[in-house]
């Protein structure tokens, strides 16, 4: 049998739901010997497809050089690596350090691609992010904290532009949320989608506005692991992309003869 050239997998597992992971991500996570994944962000259910004989182990309590040791330990046996992430590991993942260390060590891997959470909740309030002549625009940030935001990528500098918004990792600090969206020029009623542990048995899906947001974060105890969505537009009169009218025409279909049409 042919030895696979890629050992290590970094693959998303979603925002929780183990059926909303890629086919391909549940097939690495099958065949892996050594299966990694943080215990506090990532439901047992999703890792329930690992062999029984795979070493699966939380490293919600290790450091990058543990996990990195780990890794190395198993590609030198000739064993496969599953890295599971939380979400889709591209945003948010702290993946460019480990790919760091793999590439210094010259170990080839390959990343899967997982939904994001923006897209869960979207799809569980039944929302679109993007609103023909309203926005079209969605953009993906987070208050500052642990991890700096640069002065350019404050909320209050992104709220001007009055798109459609996505603020992860924030849940702790509502007020923060609210007083930097107002400074930017939202107003107070612009609806707020807030998503919490979604995907989970326990998810909390809340539709509110920017002037409630603090008080429904916080009457609810939601501390961490949720994600507000900031959806200017959505209680407008509904406009409709011209995508599929009889006036538009396009390279798979040719507009329709009004005045034809009407006579039928």
């Amino acid at each position: 049998m042919e030895k696979e050239k890629c050992q290590v997998y970094f693959i998303g597992a979603g925002p929780g739901d183990p059926e909303l992971m890629t086919i391909k991500g549940q097939k690495c996570i099958k065949k892996a010997d050594l299966v990694l994944y943080a215990g506090s962000l990532v439901p047992l259910d999703v890792i329930a497809c690992a062999r029984k004989d795979a070493r699966v182990l939380d490293s919600s309590s290790m450091t990058l050089e543990q996990t990195h040791s780990l890794i190395l330990e198993t590609v030198k046996s000739g064993g496969i690596v599953a890295r599971i992430h939380t979400g889709d590991p591209s945003l948010y993942g702290a993946i460019k350090e480990q790919m760091a260390l793999l590439d210094k060590e010259g170990i080839d891997y390959k990343i899967i691609p997982g939904v994001t959470v923006s897209f869960a909740v979207a799809a569980a309030a039944k929302i679109s992010f993007t609103l023909p002549e309203k926005t079209q625009t969605l953009i993906l940030t987070r208050l500052s904290g642990n991890t700096p935001v640069p002065d350019r990528e404050r909320l209050r500098e992104l709220a001007t532009h009055n798109a459609s918004l996505a603020i992860y990792l924030s849940a702790s600090n509502p007020e923060g949320i609210v007083k930097e969206l107002l400074a930017g020029g939202y107003p107070s009623d612009t609806p707020v989608v807030v998503g919490y542990k979604v995907g989970w048995p326990d998810e909390v899906i809340i539709p509110t506005t920017i002037s409630d947001l603090s008080e429904v974060v916080r009457g609810v105890g939601i501390r961490r692991q949720a994600i507000f969505l900031i959806l200017p537009g959505q209680k407008d009169e509904p406009t409709f992309s011209r995508l599929y009218s009889q006036k538009f025409t396009h390279s798979y279909r040719s507009a329709t003869n009004t005045r034809r049409h009407e006579g039928y």
